[in-house]
């Protein structure tokens, strides 16, 4: 059974920090790309981070460019997200998501994707 289980969110101070990891069972996650999304309420799920399984790229959404960085540890199995710099707008469930696009001899392309619980991040003013 697969399973990615978020931890590190909390409650902290506008211009605190915290750690983000989410850590994989029954797959390797060097082998997929993974994304750090967060939904606030009454807001859409948003992406604002992710890491490419092909070169360890990383992008980033403008609105935590500079604050919040992404890597990973494949000893660990786990994807980090630190996170500096909070404010009260970063405030939302953070969810991460990993995803592998595998090829058969064929040509066929399957998708395979995984979802973790998500982890509260509340930022206070």
């Amino acid at each position: 059974e697969v399973q990615l289980v978020e931890s590190g969110g909390g409650l902290v101070q506008a211009g605190g920090s915290l750690r983000l990891s989410c850590a994989a069972s029954g797959i390797t996650f060097g082998d997929y790309s993974v994304g750090w999304f967060r939904q606030a309420p009454g807001k859409e799920r948003e992406k604002i981070a992710c890491i490419s399984s092909h070169d360890g790229s990383t992008n980033y959404a403008e609105s935590v460019k500079g604050r919040f960085t992404i890597a990973g540890d494949n000893a660990k199995n786990t994807v980090f997200l630190q996170m500096n710099n909070l404010r009260p707008e970063d405030t939302a469930k953070y969810y991460c998501w990993g995803v592998r696009v595998a090829t058969t001899p064929q040509g066929d392309e399957y998708e395979y994707d995984y979802w973790g619980q998500g982890t509260q991040v509340t930022v206070s003013s």
